[in-house]
């Protein structure tokens, strides 16, 4: 399976929830294992500063090729076409592993650090969604149960190790309001043929699910 899918996303207008939990898990010791050895690394303050109050810190494990600069390093123009893999990503190999399990085309991957008592404000990532082609997915790695991330006003909750999909241009905002920093695994895919078919995959999932709620009542 290679995450460098050369397939086109299908041309039938397609439409999924706000959130979705990918059929895709990962060790969330192995990730903790991974971010033990980079936490230690220079984490770049994120580029927005009015978009959160306290510290929100960002490590590219894939960046616009060629970039130098560390804000360069975390943002890109939204018709970046170029990634590579940073000196962080060659240095963890579970992470590794992780980009190579998604086997569609990757852009930015990073991991993103959010410290006790901050807050990332409410605001909307423009285009940040699968019906524009770039499905944003999270990953926890490090949480707690008073991490408080809210999209659309209602609360999303994520246990370390799963993948979620989040339709991040519309509004979202997170509290940590825990004593323990949360970091989670971001990876900018693009949505070709195998992701529409994870996304509809848990989809499923989730009319399954209600369908169970509704027949135990």
């Amino acid at each position: 399976m290679t995450r460098h899918s050369e397939q086109q996303p299908s041309e039938t207008p397609r439409s999924w929830p706000d959130r979705l939990r990918l059929p895709l898990c990962f060790d969330p010791d192995r990730l903790a294992a991974d971010l033990a050895v980079l936490d230690a690394q220079h984490w770049t303050a994120h580029f927005v500063p009015q978009h959160y109050d306290g510290e929100w810190s960002v490590l590219p494990l894939r960046a616009p090729s060629g970039a130098r600069h560390p804000i360069l390093r975390i943002a890109a123009p939204p018709d970046q076409r170029d990634w590579e893999d940073t000196e962080w990503l060659r240095a963890s190999p579970y992470l590794q592993q992780v980009r190579d399990a998604f086997a569609c085309p990757i852009g930015a991957m990073r991991l993103m650090r959010l410290a006790p008592g901050s807050v990332i404000k409410p605001h909307r990532d423009h285009d940040l969604d699968a019906e524009h082609g770039v499905a944003r997915l999270h990953i926890p790695i490090a949480t707690n149960a008073a991490v408080d991330f809210r999209l659309n006003g209602t609360r999303v909750e994520m246990t370390p190790g799963s993948v979620w999909y989040l339709r991040l241009a519309d509004p979202h905002g997170v509290i940590n309001a825990g004593q323990s920093t949360r970091v989670h695994l971001v990876i900018d895919a693009i949505v070709d043929p195998w992701l529409e078919a994870m996304l509809d995959r848990a989809c499923d999932g989730l009319l399954q699910n209600a369908a169970f709620k509704a027949e135990a009542r």
